[in-house]
């Protein structure tokens, strides 16, 4: 039996005290900022503080933030991310980070397919949304890709670099 976390290329699993480096690393990128929205870069310290913390359940926290690993080599490659969980609604956010070095392979679509599945077949969610700038075509193509659906549209919702930019709502509901 295939773990439901886990793929043919890639595998999911929570956070660990030890992923501190790469966690400092994709959160301090500043390339990733406007997607995460962030403004200031973390401390090692608030990380460490954070990591001690990032054991609660999706149902305290209203948040799952697993780390995605490259299975070959065992490497940290990004972070998905199920945030705003609702379970009176059954929904939830999601987002996702992958390594500038491990882009444009498919980790980010595999990852995305296996959190799809662990949110309909484990958290029995009735659906997924996803917020993506109209300029970010990798992002908009992969959600396309798996059947997000474009509800709407944020006018100049995000301010980045002096520019106002649009912002895209996707949404997908699991048809049971």
């Amino acid at each position: 039996m295939t773990p439901i976390l886990s793929k043919h290329y890639i595998k999911l699993r929570a956070i660990e005290p030890e992923d501190l480096d790469f966690l400092f690393e994709i959160e301090n990128d500043e390339s990733f900022w406007e997607v995460s929205h962030t403004q200031t870069p973390f401390s090692k310290f608030l990380l460490k503080q954070y990591l001690e913390n990032c054991h609660l359940d999706i149902y305290e926290a209203k948040q799952l933030r697993l780390v995605v690993i490259e299975q070959v080599s065992n490497t940290p490659i990004g972070l998905i991310d199920l945030f705003d969980f609702n379970p009176q609604h059954n929904r939830a956010g999601v987002g996702i980070i992958i390594h500038k070095d491990f882009q444009h392979k498919g980790y980010a679509s595999e990852a995305l397919d296996i959190l799809i599945q662990y949110s309909f077949l484990t958290l029995h969610l009735h659906q997924l949304y996803a917020n993506i700038t109209s300029d970010n075509s990798n992002s908009l193509s992969l959600f396309e890709k798996h059947k997000f659906q474009k509800i709407g549209i944020k006018k100049d919702w995000i301010l980045s670099n002096g520019v106002y930019k649009d912002e895209i709502l996707f949404q997908l509901i699991h048809e049971k």
